[in-house]
This record gives structure tokens, C-alpha cells and sequence, in this order.
């Protein structure tokens, strides 16, 4: 029954590359385990029970670590990005027409006002939200 865990490892260390979860691989850590238990003892429910046990164990063992060593955190990119940015009006913003420009980080925007504020050419604003390809800006005082 060895072989059986074995290739089950192989199936779910292939799983793993192809995904990028890094859940998988301590389901096959967990079937090495019930592959070295498999040569000792027969019993295809021990077996079973030591593959989900150590699994679990695993799993739940290293998630405090993984989050104290990765950091992971989720970086603003795109148009989310300037979410929050200062920028200068380059033309008028006309909410009811939505016609309106804003330079933020040397790119220009169509804008329109929070709650359909009309805001004049040379105010300094503050992307509050992004509508479609337009942001919605809001004067700074």
C-alpha cells in the first residue's frame, strides 16, 4: 500500500505546482507520513487517519509562520493607485456635462466632482474614487 501513498505525494505535489496556494503541499507531506506508517502497519484506516491528522497538523502548524515570514501584502496597482493622490485641475469640471481633466503624477484624467460639484481650472483636488475611466475628485481646502 506504500505505493499508493507515494504516488497520491506525486499527485499532490503536482497539484501544487500548477496552483500557487501552497496548501497542497503538506497534503503531500501528509501521504509521505501515511507511506512510512503504510510499511508498519496494514490497516488501511490508520493509515488514512495518520495522513489526515499529520495534514491538518501541518497546516494549521505553519500559517502563523507563513504570515510572520512572507508579508504579504497587497500592493495598489493600475488605477486604483491614485486613489487618495493629489492632483491639479487642467479643465474646468463640469459634473452635469462630465467633461473635466485632472493632472495627478503627470497623467491626465477625466474627472468629474463628488457629488456633482462643479470644481474651476487650477484647483488642487484629491482622488476620492475611480467611476469607469473617470475619477471623482473632491477640492482640497
Amino acid at each position: 500500500m506504500w505505493y499508493v501513498w507515494l504516488i497520491l505525494a506525486g499527485i499532490f505535489v503536482i497539484g501544487e505546482v500548477i496552483t500557487s496556494g501552497f496548501l497542497i503541499f503538506w497534503f503531500a507531506l501528509g501521504s509521505l507520513i501515511a507511506m512510512v506508517v503504510s510499511l508498519f502497519i496494514p490497516d488501511i484506516i490508520v493509515q488514512t487517519t495518520v495522513f489526515l491528522i499529520s495534514s491538518v497538523i501541518l497546516i494549521l502548524a505553519t500559517k502563523p509562520l507563513v504570515k510572520k515570514f512572507a508579508n504579504i501584502e497587497t500592493v495598489k496597482t493600475n488605477a486604483s493607485s491614485i486613489i487618495g493622490k493629489k492632483g491639479l485641475v487642467t479643465k474646468d469640471i463640469n459634473s452635469i456635462k462630465a467633461t473635466g481633466q485632472v493632472k495627478i503624477e503627470g497623467e491626465l484624467w477625466s474627472a468629474i466632482g463628488k457629488d456633482d460639484m462643479d470644481i474651476p481650472k487650477g484647483t488642487e483636488v484629491e482622488v476620492v474614487e475611480i467611476k469607469g475611466v473617470k475619477v471623482i475628485v473632491t477640492p482640497i481646502k
